[in-house]
């Protein structure tokens, strides 16, 4: 995945409020004061409070008991109607198509994986690569020792089948994102759609889930391992069609027996009772603690299912501990799940509720000016030439109104809006992804010292919020910029900017 590696300068192209969308999923999920399910608000609260204040990246939480949403709540300018990216939580949807192409019987997980591919069989595969069968793929258990590798000018399956396989298939866990992508190309190949488009009929618009996004390889595959992007209630209605056995008002959308075997342990990946990725494996479903099990991404992306307490909990964040999460789960929130319905509490319900209301990501501290003796308003600093393509910066601030961050990149000149205290929403435009794109974002900004100007920007699709600080030193403006989160280096070097 290459989405911000390391993050280079975002600039915004308009910072009017985004468009809101109809609610997620239609009719979606109903509701419920949560005693009336047997969930104690205060405790939820507790939890909200705790996750808020000990958890730096939160971005939403729904909980769902007994089939009602009890508890839902966004941290600014995270909403209900933004979809999320969800990283390797896609490999559960995946799983769930391999799931209904089986029932259609296009496939087995019996098949041989070579038998999908013959213009792809490597001259001589070896015994292990001919042994190698879907269910191998399903429960990560390839016999890989290195994951193979998906450059952008290559042919993904060619390439997944002339790695080396040193282990016997079946014998050695090695969690393997290309290997979803196999099922993904699989499915593609027996059903004749993508597995974006294959799902369509058949699990979104059952449940609701309005315009997903996914990703393709450069074959025209959907990713399968990540790249699906939803919604927060689209994760708690797929973890409640699982804890439903795949049923869904009446309907069974995936087959019971299926539900079964991608949730139960297929292969072993470690011993260690506290973590909760040392549970066992599925079919592209983690086994968790406490009887749990779940489909995570990267950063903090879950839909864990909780079959014991009759339970669903869709979070998404940006972290780097993802065991916190998990942790913070098992100690606020499943002592708070009761097996009879609780005596009405409206005040603490009431509580809870004004609280979830009230959630954000902390804003930029700091002043909306500089320090007196900092004359830097209206300047244009200049960078040297550099692979973030950034030409220029200037700050501008009419009278008492917010400062405008004005940024040259590539060319173009683009204005981000920094109100401080708060979140302005708008698009952003990321140079260094596959070209110059724009993206829905935040930024709050201020002063966070007299000759420092430090902005926060969320990219509110994504776990990935991304700070950029200036600091200014006579005719200098020093240029950093951080991401919380990523798949490789967070800090990108320091820019020298000068004044004209």
């Amino acid at each position: 995945m290459k989405l911000l590696h390391g993050v280079v300068v975002a600039v915004v192209v308009g910072s009017g409020a985004l468009a809101t969308g109809q609610e997620p999923g239609g009719a979606g999920l109903s509701r419920s004061v949560p005693e009336e399910q047997g969930v104690s608000s205060s405790a939820v609260l507790g939890f909200v409070e705790k996750a808020d204040a000990t958890i730096e990246g939160m971005h939403s939480f729904i909980l769902v008991r007994h089939g009602r949403v009890v508890a839902e709540g966004w941290w600014s300018p995270y909403d209900a109607e933004t979809r999320h990216q969800m990283f390797s939580l896609s490999k559960s949807f995946t799983s769930t198509a391999v799931g209904l192409a089986v029932a259609e019987g296009k496939l087995s997980v019996d098949d041989p994986v070579l038998k999908f591919f013959p213009d792809d069989v490597p001259e001589n595969p070896s015994d292990n690569l001919k042994a190698m069968r879907v269910s191998d793929l399903l429960r990560m258990s390839t016999g890989h020792q290195i994951e193979p590798n998906r450059p952008d000018d290559k042919v993904w399956t060619k390439l997944f089948l002339s790695q080396k396989v040193p282990f016997k298939p079946g014998t050695h866990f090695l969690y393997n994102t290309s290997a979803t992508y196999m099922l993904s190309a699989i499915v593609q190949k027996t059903v004749g759609k993508t597995v974006l488009d294959y799902l369509g009929p058949k699990l979104f618009e059952p449940l609701g889930i309005d315009d997903p996004t996914w990703g393709t390889s450069p074959q025209g595959v959907s990713l399968g391992g990540y790249g699906l992007s939803v919604r927060t209630e689209d994760i708690a209605k797929f973890g409640q069609l699982y804890l439903q056995k795949g049923k869904w008002n009446g309907q069974q959308l995936v087959p019971e027996s299926w539900v079964a075997a991608a949730t139960a342990r297929q292969t072993s990946n470690g011993s260690n009772p506290k973590s909760d990725w040392d549970q066992g494996y599925g079919y592209q479903f983690w086994r968790s603690r406490h009887g749990a099990y779940r489909g995570d991404g990267a950063f903090g992306q879950y839909c864990i299912v909780l079959p014991e307490q009759d339970a669903v909990i869709a979070i998404t964040s940006g972290v780097k501990n993802m065991q916190a999460v998990l942790d913070l789960v098992w100690d606020e929130l499943l002592p708070a799940l009761k097996s009879e319905t609780l005596p009405a509490d409206a005040a603490a319900s009431q509580k809870l509720e004004q609280r979830l209301k009230s959630l954000t990501l902390k804003p930029q501290a700091g002043a909306p000016a500089p320090g007196s003796t900092v004359k830097v308003l209206g300047k244009i600093y200049k960078f040297p030439a550099n692979d973030r393509k950034l030409e220029s910066i200037t700050l501008e601030r009419a009278g008492d109104g917010p400062t405008t961050l004005v940024i040259r990149n590539n060319g173009v000149d683009r204005h981000v809006a920094c109100a401080p205290g708060g979140w302005t929403k708008g698009r952003l435009v990321l140079d260094g992804l596959s070209g110059p794109a724009e993206h829905a974002a935040a930024v709050s900004a201020a002063w966070s010292a007299d000759d420092v100007y430090t902005a926060k920007i969320a990219f509110v699709e994504t776990p990935f919020l991304v700070t950029l600080q200036l600091k200014f030193d006579g005719d200098q403006v020093h240029l950093t910029t951080e991401s919380n989160v990523g798949f490789g280096p967070t800090k990108r070097p320091e820019l020298v900017g000068k004044a004209e």
